[in-house]
């Protein structure tokens, strides 16, 4: 692996599509232009519905639609591996999608891709969530090879399930696009990610949504890059913008030989 420079942006994206993607274009640039390898979009980046329903009619074919022509474009323009949080595609059921995170090659050719698997539910006062009524889980962990990095990929309520970051194998880097509320972002994100990170001897990048959004629902923001030893290298609290962060073996190296606890697993360690 040789450094990197790697990038997470932060959107408060609204429901038109159209909208959505000019802002995540001109950030994709902003990051792009700052130096970096890889740039990474949040959960929901293309729409915030102001029904869950929406994300149903939005819903693309896979290989085809306005949102994947875009990222496509964007990824080939300027010479990135460009990952899209999630992208709402088409399902056997029609009254729900799968949330896919997809990731694009330099060439703009879609090379990987990752269904959402922990759905998200949660009911506080008026406060409701319950994404497996629009959305169809997806059963698979994914990770995979970028330029001598082994990337793992999830969404958002992912996070809270350590289990599936096992089953990824040794990474070294984790994906986590997210749209965490307000209420869970500010109790639980920090902690989840900087203990993903250290229980990995992996850096996290996670992508957040971050603001109150025109559907009146607010996110926790908090877009934040951390190292392997837990240290946030870098983070945004709220608003739209870019955060970035030069990712290089020799300091990873040296913690996983000063600190060998993924050589020490005991538990499920031979399925890795």
């Amino acid at each position: 692996m040789s450094p990197i420079t790697v990038a997470a942006v932060q959107m408060v994206s609204s429901p038109v599509v159209s909208e959505n993607l000019r802002t995540a274009g001109q950030l994709v640039r902003e990051a792009a232009h700052a130096g970096a390898r890889l740039v990474v979009l949040p959960e929901y980046f293309c729409l915030m519905g102001r029904h869950e329903t929406d994300k149903v009619a939005a819903c693309e074919s896979p290989g085809q639609g306005p949102i994947q022509d875009f990222l496509a474009e964007r990824a080939e323009r300027e010479a990135i591996w460009l990952v899209a949080g999630c992208v709402p595609l088409a399902c056997d059921d029609p009254g729900r999608v799968r949330s896919a995170c997809l990731v694009y090659g330099p060439d703009g050719r879609c090379r990987v891709r990752y269904d959402k698997i922990h759905l998200f539910s949660f009911e506080s006062g008026a406060e409701r969530y319950r994404e497996a009524n629009t959305i169809e889980r997806g059963d698979t962990p994914v990770a995979f090879d970028l330029e001598g990095m082994r990337v793992g990929l999830s969404i958002c309520y992912d996070l809270r399930f350590p289990e599936l970051y096992r089953a990824l194998g040794v990474c070294d880097l984790l994906l986590v696009p997210s749209a965490f509320t307000a209420t869970t972002g500010a109790a639980h994100w920090e902690v989840l990610l900087r203990a993903r990170a250290i229980e990995n001897q992996a850096w996290v990048l996670a992508a957040a949504q971050g603001g109150l959004h025109p559907n009146g629902r607010r996110t926790h923001g908090d877009t934040m890059i951390v190292d392997p030893w837990g240290t946030v290298l870098g983070r945004l609290a709220s608003g739209e913008g870019v955060v970035t962060a030069r990712l290089g073996p020799a300091e990873r190296d040296r913690l996983r030989a000063a600190l060998p606890a993924l050589d020490h697993r005991v538990l499920g360690a031979q399925a890795q």
